[in-house]
């Protein structure tokens, strides 16, 4: 897998600095993901970002921080007279919440040419996207996403998704759970968090998370769990259990699951068993946690 598409919505993050003031970044969950695959690949891989941005000025600040960040914008839509969303972490004990302003966001529309889409998706040998994907865009946008990571799949892109469920961004929780299940059903490798999926689905424990995916087609499950016990089952290396390290000091869990998500998806990359996936992502992200914000330098070692 040496050339990677991430699909999605970065926001300007205003995040809390240790005196009180914030501090400007851009950030977004797949594009976290992209981030920190650009800096985890073998040389020669390459990782695109695909979503849609303003022409203002803060809008070309981020695709320039992108480009900077090793992350290609090439196929990013630019959409006259919108802009990109902003969000701001508020921290509790390492625990973050957020407050989102994206009224006027251009990944809104970023299904909306699927001519632009499908060459976004083109040759791909892995698509990522995410639940927030499927969020952000209206119902027939949703359809051509995926209509078009399906047709991607059949000719040989390996789709990877993160259900990462936001319940204010969906009209009722049936249609978030409904379309969840529908992005599923394309994919071939889930990356579930065990605290989400119960909740939603009802599911008793990681097993029954991985099987209700499994039952949709992915081939390869990984149920993220916090400090627990990650559960993992894949076609052709079965069922997995790996038990994470705790982190020493949790500062900041914005971006565990993406950077968790990147770790994975690049040790996979180079060829390495799925348990030894697991267990770079899940240092990675003890590694990410521990400083503040989404986008942290020193995490990769």
């Amino acid at each position: 897998m040496k050339n990677i598409l991430s699909i999605g919505e970065c926001m300007v993050e205003m995040a809390p600095r240790a005196d009180g003031a914030y501090t400007r970044g851009f950030a977004g969950d797949t594009f976290n993901a992209a981030w920190y695959l650009a800096k985890l690949l073998p040389e020669g891989a390459t990782v695109d970002y695909f979503t849609a941005v303003g022409t203002d000025a803060v809008s070309g600040e981020m695709l320039d921080f992108m480009e900077r960040s090793g992350v290609g914008t090439g196929c990013i839509r630019r959409i006259e007279e919108r802009t990109v969303g902003l969000y701001m972490i508020a921290l509790k004990d390492g625990e973050r919440s957020f407050s989102y302003w994206r009224g006027q966001s251009a990944a809104k529309r970023l299904a909306a040419d699927r001519a632009a889409l499908e060459a976004a998706v083109r040759g791909r040998d892995l698509v990522l996207f995410s639940g927030i994907t499927m969020a952000i865009v209206d119902e027939a946008d949703r359809g051509t996403l995926l209509d078009v990571l399906a047709e991607a799949r059949k000719v040989g892109a390996v789709i990877a998704f993160d259900p990462n469920m936001r319940l204010r961004l969906w009209p009722s929780r049936a249609a978030m759970a409904e379309t969840i299940m529908q992005a599923a059903a394309i994919s071939d490798m889930v990356l579930p968090s065990f605290d989400e999926d119960g909740s939603v689905f009802g599911d008793d424990t990681p097993e029954a998370t991985i099987a209700r995916y499994r039952a949709r087609s992915a081939e390869t499950v990984v149920v993220k769990n916090g400090v627990d016990m990650i559960h993992a089952r894949s076609g052709t290396e079965g069922a997995i259990s790996f038990q994470p390290t705790p982190a020493e000091n949790v500062v900041d869990t914005t971006a565990a699951g993406d950077s968790f998500n990147a770790g994975l998806i690049a040790a996979l990359a180079r060829g390495e068993s799925l348990v030894d996936a697991i267990a770079r992502a899940a240092a990675l992200s003890s590694r990410v946690i521990a400083a503040r914000g989404a986008l942290v330098d020193d995490a990769v070692g």
